[in-house]
């Protein structure tokens, strides 16, 4: 398919089990995977790419549906965030009434000057929605970590293994030294989609800016969908999971301003 990047797959030495590994998030043991040829986006499903789908089909997300989505707090209004109520344990997320892909921020804001931005606030569903409309699907685990490797073998990243090789920065996590979640160096948020250097398969930001949905369950009890390669808010003080055998999870309906997903289709 145009613009989608062609891998012949083969034999590759999935997960990680050293001291970055949390054991609850189920990366190791490493094992070797054989992977059959597949195709995959250089990016994630950007705004641009969302509002042509939602235009052709009449889609409404599942925020839209709801009525909210969550939005980290330092991307609000002071007088929002600081009102608005977060889910327990994770003090720095806000549900943020009329927040959905069209208005990352909630009521006022749009995303008119991030055509080029990863669509956010899109759940599990959604994802598949749209790559049913596109012809393709999402990604397996498998095919994904494989893309994501760039053909390194058990590299911590899809460059190697220094997070700022030559002090370069090479994806979009957290900037805040180390103090997580108030203080950030910049305006934490996501990026372009084409943001950085790619791998060396071609793919952009497989690690940093925005989650990315897989097709998997997360684990036996299928309650929750994989999600892979961390995002902007992503810090070694709390969660070391911009790395490219780090994983995660998220029930199917959910969503937030740091969840995207990038699409596959068989080769």
């Amino acid at each position: 398919m145009k613009g989608m990047i062609r891998l012949e797959g083969g034999v590759f030495r999935m997960g990680n089990e050293d001291e970055h590994a949390n054991p609850l998030d189920g990366e190791g043991p490493v094992r070797e995977v054989e992977v059959a040829p597949f195709r995959i986006d250089p990016t994630t499903v950007t705004n641009a790419q969302f509002a042509r789908f939602a235009k052709e089909t009449g889609y409404v997300t599942e925020a839209e549906r709801f009525g909210w989505s969550y939005v980290f707090h330092l991307r609000l209004p002071p007088e929002i965030a600081d009102s608005t109520p977060a889910p327990d344990g994770t003090p720095w997320w806000r549900a943020i009434e009329g927040a959905y892909w069209r208005a990352p921020e909630g009521p006022g804001s749009d995303v008119q000057r991030r055509q080029k931005h990863p669509v956010v606030h899109v759940s599990w569903r959604d994802a598949e929605a749209y790559a049913s409309w596109a012809g393709k699907r999402l990604p397996t685990e498998t095919e994904w970590e494989f893309a994501a490797r760039g053909g390194l073998d058990q590299a911590v990243y899809p460059w190697g293994d220094e997070l700022f090789p030559r002090g370069q920065q090479r994806c979009n996590i957290w900037q805040g030294q180390g103090v997580f979640p108030d203080h950030h160096t910049g305006d934490p948020g996501p990026v372009p989609a084409d943001s950085y250097r790619p791998n060396a398969y071609g793919l952009y930001n497989t690690v940093g800016n925005v989650w990315e949905w897989c097709a998997d369950w997360f684990d036996d009890a299928r309650d929750r969908r994989s999600m892979r390669g961390g995002s902007y808010l992503c810090d070694d003080s709390y969660c070391n999971r911009y790395r490219v055998a780090a994983r995660t999870a998220n029930t199917p309906e959910s969503s937030t301003g740091n969840t995207g997903f990038r699409c596959a289709a068989d080769a």
